[in-house]
């Protein structure tokens, strides 16, 4: 299972040990881990950073980096795809198969060419960048600000006498769809450029300066407001299988979790053995997704469900498989000439700040996993920079989301201890593969959306305690902190739920004035964020206290003179040309490695 013929380490890998390592497992992939998995990873013990397979520069047999690679995509795959799933849902495109696929072409080819990038001259970690979640709470808002902006379906057939009127609905809604799709691409355009400018400009460490885990735990807790609404919108489609799902996925990432997996192998130097290994653990939402489609499969066969039940069935997709090219490569302006919204890119502003501060926390647990020195400034400045970019380029394809950094993918190269940048690539290449086959993405459309759900309870239940971890380093003791979580989280609650039943409460004359300030107000980031951090930046109290202290030794973390690493901190710089090298205008770029001024 990716290890090497040479080795038995992994056969017997200890309990604990695995314990460790699945704190940072695969049930985590849809979500960046955040700053608080830092503290998880401070915990592996040395003995693991030693006992790496393959490490960071080392360049594994083709065979093995490639079936490592496709360890690395399905296990961040339900996480892509759920997400895709859930912009073509706010921008009302659930029953149009083909804007479906093209939206999940779009960012599979993304998640490939952005992991390529990162690998290669980003923060040079091995690092999965997929679609982000955080993106997603300003869009769950405006379906609260206008319930029925979706309601149009019914409508289609509501003349069956004519034909040319039900021909130009549906024109007239897919026009609908369309122009939503280019607001999210032009906001999410300006988004990513201010990310950009964020690591372009080394403004990461002004950021620490205000934002700590006071500020961040409230922000990313109240996003499950709109994710609860988001899961039970799948889920309630048929909640037997979607709890099927979940359940299944939890016993085999918790309650088997001291468990290895007996796997059959074979190979001239041993012969026959068996390995152990956690593959139920790492796999585990993939094993419950696959069981619950086969599921939702087997009734449909015996016709448990309704012909009315689309989103349940497994045939339902069948012609948009059939229908769907084999080769189609997204490109920018696929939906249109984009345009811009200012209350989408507001709330994109506050997603933009949570996604950075949680991918800084996966740079420096992704180190500690793969046994190199944490990483310099330079590096960090460059990844921010370069999501930033592909953020902005995830625009102009139409994705609808940004690009992250995802802390499943990290928790596995503790399990297979294989920590190569190849492998990483070979991730990039696979997902572009998929990301240009068009009948791939159609097939994963085809899941069911029950067995999405019930993913979709697991993986934002693993994110909603991973985001509560960040609290660790918070003086909980301190009646001050309390004070403002609390409060914050009752603001995060209020303001939103209020608007909700009042949408029409906002009246200052402008309807461009009125969605914006709407669009802060209904999203429970923006609302519990806010205040959290002006309390946490104006009431008195220290910065251990109020957790930045940690954040920011983190950032500037150095090598412990008797730690010993597999690499010295060259591992982070990028290949330069000697001209480039003595260029006067790179050696003032916040990105550039010191040694090249």
């Amino acid at each position: 299972m990716g290890l090497k013929d040479d080795t038995n380490k992994n056969s017997t890998m200890a309990d604990d040990d695995k314990n460790d390592a699945h704190s940072l497992e695969s049930d985590k992939s849809m979500n960046q881990a955040g700053l608080g998995e830092v503290d998880a990873v401070v915990e592996i013990k040395d003995e693991r950073q030693n006992q790496l397979l393959y490490k960071v520069a080392d360049h594994p047999p083709v065979y093995l980096t490639i079936f490592c690679g496709l360890q690395h995509t399905l296990i961040s795959l339900s996480g892509n795809m759920a997400i895709s799933l859930l912009v073509a849902d706010v921008t009302c495109a659930t029953h149009l198969e083909d804007i479906k696929t093209t939206l999940l072409s779009s960012t599979l080819l993304m998640s490939g060419v952005v992991t390529v990038f990162m690998t290669l001259i980003g923060s040079r970690l091995p690092l999965f960048q997929g679609a982000a979640s955080d993106y997603l709470i300003p869009l769950l808002a405006l379906q609260v600000l206008d319930k029925t902006r979706c309601d149009f379906t019914d409508n289609i057939n509501s003349d069956s006498n004519s034909t040319t009127a039900n021909t130009s609905v549906i024109i007239d809604h897919r026009e609908y769809i369309l122009n939503n799709i280019r607001e999210l691409q032009g906001s999410l355009v300006a988004a990513g450029t201010f990310q950009f400018l964020i690591g372009a400009t080394g403004l990461v460490s002004l950021l620490l300066k205000f934002i700590g885990p006071i500020t961040i735990v409230p922000t990313l807790f109240l996003s499950c407001i709109f994710i609860v609404r988001a899961c039970v919108k799948f889920a309630s489609v048929h909640w037997g299988v979607a709890l099927l799902v979940t359940a299944v996925s939890l016993i085999l990432s918790l309650y088997l979790s001291h468990h290895n997996t007996p796997i059959p192998m074979w190979t001239r130097k041993k012969g026959f053995h068996i390995l152990w290994f956690p593959l139920h653990q790492v796999y585990s939402i993939l094993i419950g997704i696959l069981i619950g489609w086969l599921v939702c499969g087997v009734m449909t066969i015996a016709g448990a469900f309704d012909p009315d039940d689309k989103l349940a069935r497994t045939d339902t997709g069948l012609n948009a498989i059939r229908e769907a090219a084999w080769f189609r490569i997204p490109y920018p302006g696929q939906f249109g000439p984009i345009s811009f919204s200012t209350s989408v890119f507001t709330g994109f502003l506050i997603g933009t700040i949570t996604s950075t501060l949680d991918s800084i926390g996966d740079y420096y647990a992704c180190a500690k996993m793969s046994n190199v020195p944490p990483p310099p400034s330079h590096s960090v400045n460059r990844g921010i920079a370069m999501e930033g970019f592909f953020s902005l380029i995830a625009g102009f394809m139409g994705c609808g989301h940004a690009t992250t950094t995802y802390g499943g993918n990290i928790g596995a190269i503790g399990v297979t201890k294989v920590a190569s940048r190849d492998v990483f690539l070979a991730v990039g290449v696979i997902y572009v593969l998929f990301g240009i086959i068009g009948k791939v993405s159609a097939v994963f459309l085809s899941i069911p959306y029950p067995v999405l759900g019930g993913a979709l309870i697991v993986m934002f239940g693993m994110f909603n305690g991973v985001v509560l971890s960040n609290l660790s380093v918070v003086s909980l003791s301190s009646s001050r902190n309390l004070a403002i979580i609390g409060t914050s989280i009752l603001f995060g609650l209020m303001i939103p739920y209020w608007l909700e039943l009042n949408p029409d409460a906002i009246q200052t004359g402008s309807p461009s004035r009125d969605s914006v300030i709407k669009m802060l107000m209904v999203n429970p980031n923006s609302c519990g964020g806010l205040m959290a951090c002006f309390l946490d930046n104006t009431v008195k109290g220290t910065l251990k206290e109020r957790g930045i202290e940690a954040w920011q030794q983190m950032i500037g973390e150095k090598a412990d003179d008797g730690e010993e690493f597999d690499y010295d901190i060259t591992i982070y710089d990028i290949p330069l040309s000697q001209k480039m090298k003595e260029s006067k205008l790179l050696r003032r770029l916040p990105f550039i490695p010191p040694q090249y001024n």
